[in-house]
């Protein structure tokens, strides 16, 4: 059975059937296994990012607990067609079981094929004796593990889209932030708070959505609390806020360093005299167009589309923002909102938290390869993220980042953490483990220098370009 079988309705009369078909688990909380969770035809980031669509998933019932290792599963039971679920539901698979001959999500690249060759020669080089290999595979690591640490210690590492400190929670006290990106090596990080959260909520289908219209003038007194939270945590944390590209590259130096990012521009409320006045009072130099509202700005990826892309409103915040010198981060933006963003822009554009995807579904946060060259054709950059719901593990991270390098090219991909924010677990869920991430890219083929461009360094291009 094909995932096009029950958007069409053939699916209907293979109901009481046994049927096979491939997807990715969905659970509901985290565990090694799960006896009950929902396929989907790609992998998401979070719940909150299922298809809206009841003919996007299947409810699973397994005969037995089936790992969660993040991999497509091939699964074979008994398909029931359902009607009038309480639950919202149109297909159940009953007596579930993975088949043996489940798919690979293993995707050859050239970095691959480098790593596989280093791996190789280390073999070589060790000689027959299985001993020696061993202690020659052990050495590499040590020496791989000591120029990843050398890698985030002397260079300038930045992580592209951060909750850290819990600054989203008003309702939770903030967390320590400078000692883990000390510890770590992580120099600086673009500190969001989120534009639109009094209007949105995680919906019982795991979904994140807009449950209102605000009310007139609700999210710009809002977002006035939410950049002072994000103060208080800077000034608690003593770290430093980046307003040009000296003080980025200097935080080195001086400490650990923070660029103000607002995720959404909700609190615009459609004045455009507010993008200069946060620019002014509350350092704003990193800010994403939308969230998980339809703003007055553009379109999200995780709704039905009413603008068409970016209004020309949205157009005029561009503009704004080239003009004063604040990164445009289009994450969460359709396609269409960036195609016309990347038209308006005389700057490079950044999408900070996504992952490359071979069919992103209609309304999924990954992006295709054309989504990521548009990106690449303004000189931008693209910050990959790590849900544990994409990534089983560093791994697998450092391998999408290679995929999507080889699409948008080594100048145009970074890391963007999420770091706080994401309503799954993460592979890449503390700054402590930044010299881990390091060293999986060196892993996975790419050389020192293009590892060093990922970690921060073709942001810290991108930020010289637009803020100056």
């Amino acid at each position: 059975m094909r995932w096009s079988d029950l958007r069409n309705g053939r699916a209907d009369r293979l109901d009481g059937a046994e049927v096979e078909i491939v997807g990715w688990m969905a659970a509901p909380e985290v565990a090694e296994r799960h006896g009950y969770f929902l396929l989907v035809p790609e992998p998401i980031c979070c719940l909150a990012c299922l298809p809206s669509d009841p003919t996007g998933c299947i409810e699973v019932f397994a005969r037995a607990p089936i790992p969660a290792d993040g991999r497509p599963l091939r699964l074979v039971g008994r398909l029931h067609c359902l009607v009038d679920d309480p639950a919202g539901w149109r297909y159940q698979m009953r007596d579930a079981r993975a088949s043996a001959a489940g798919p690979s999500e293993a995707l050859v690249t050239r970095r691959d094929l480098m790593a596989a060759s280093a791996a190789l020669a280390l073999t070589a080089h060790a000689g027959s004796s299985p001993a020696n290999a061993t202690t020659s595979m052990t050495v590499a690591q040590a020496t791989s593990a000591t120029a990843a640490r050398a890698l985030v210690t002397g260079n300038l590492t930045i992580d592209i889209h951060s909750h850290a400190g819990r600054i989203i929670n008003p309702n939770a006290p903030l967390e320590r932030v400078a000692e883990p990106m000390r510890d770590g090596g992580m120099s600086v990080i673009c500190l969001a708070m989120v534009a639109d959260r009094p209007v949105t909520r995680v919906m019982s289908d795991g979904r994140i959505s807009a449950i209102r219209m605000p009310n007139e003038g609700e999210l710009y007194g809002w977002s006035q609390s939410a950049f002072a939270r994000l103060q208080i945590l800077v000034e608690s944390e003593k770290l430093h806020v980046v307003t040009d590209s000296a003080l980025l590259h200097a935080v080195g130096a001086q400490g650990q360093g923070v660029v103000v990012a607002a995720e959404g521009a909700d609190f615009l409320d459609r004045s455009l005299d507010r993008v200069e006045e946060a620019y002014v009072k509350y350092h704003l130099r990193h800010l994403q167009l939308t969230h998980y509202r339809v703003n007055d700005l553009g379109d999200i990826q995780t709704e039905a589309p009413v603008h068409g892309g970016l209004t020309d409103f949205g157009a005029d915040v561009v503009r704004a923002c080239n003009r004063l010198g604040i990164v445009v981060d289009v994450a969460h933006g359709t396609y269409d909102l960036v195609k016309r963003a990347a038209s308006v822009t005389t700057k490079p554009l950044v999408l900070s938290h996504t992952s490359l995807s071979d069919r992103p579904g209609a309304r999924s946060r990954q992006i295709s390869a054309d989504h990521a060259r548009v990106i690449a054709g303004t000189r931008g950059v693209i910050g990959v993220w790590p849900p544990q719901t994409i990534f089983a593990g560093k791994a697998a991270m450092a391998a999408g980042i290679a995929k999507l390098v080889e699409v948008a090219g080594i100048d145009h991909v970074g890391i963007g953490s999420d770091m706080l924010g994401l309503t799954s677990p993460s592979v890449f869920a503390s700054y402590r483990e930044l010299p881990d991430v390091a060293e999986a890219l060196l892993t996975v083929g790419f050389k020192p220098d293009e590892a060093v461009k990922i970690l921060g360094g073709n942001y810290a291009r991108v930020f010289a370009a637009v803020v100056g």
